[in-house]
């Protein structure tokens, strides 16, 4: 599946690193394998926090982890075969998405002790938020979207 970088609307910057900064690239497609034990969710939030810095938009760190957290979580909690986080600009926005091995529609469940908070959560502090299925019963993709505006 490839999904084209939309040009950001009028008015709006690309995110692009500062000028200058001779490591920086233009924020671009990050796919993130982690392995299932010990700690796949750990590694891909610490992963996130270095791209998200690395592209100067640091305001995005705590949500972006919050979210990731959450979409790979449900991914591999509801699972057993692999499961993937991809991060990419789209547009103004940046994009979370968690693909998994599973076709079946995510659901929201009334919360219970620690769990059935995910989309809830994922609902409440993403700009946009939702789901599709890969190559008919290959899995899905959930994802979502939190406006990016580089400092």
């Amino acid at each position: 599946m490839t999904v084209a970088t939309q040009p950001p609307p009028a008015g709006r910057p690309p995110l692009t690193p500062p000028p200058g900064d001779p490591y920086a690239r233009p924020l671009g497609v990050h796919p993130l394998h982690p392995p299932r034990p010990p700690s796949p969710v750990g590694i891909c939030r610490r992963a996130l926090r270095d791209i998200l810095t690395a592209h100067h938009l640091p305001a995005l760190i705590e949500p972006a982890e919050l979210l990731a957290s959450e979409l790979l979580g449900n991914a591999i909690r509801h699972t057993d075969g692999p499961a993937a986080l991809k991060l990419r600009q789209s547009g103004p926005s940046f994009r979370l998405g968690a693909w998994d091995t599973d076709p079946t529609p995510p659901t929201t469940t009334q919360p219970h002790g620690e769990t059935g908070r995910g989309l809830h959560l994922v609902d409440a502090y993403a700009d946009d938020w939702g789901w599709f299925q890969v190559n008919g019963t290959a899995g899905k993709y959930v994802w979502c979207e939190l406006k990016a505006v580089p400092f």
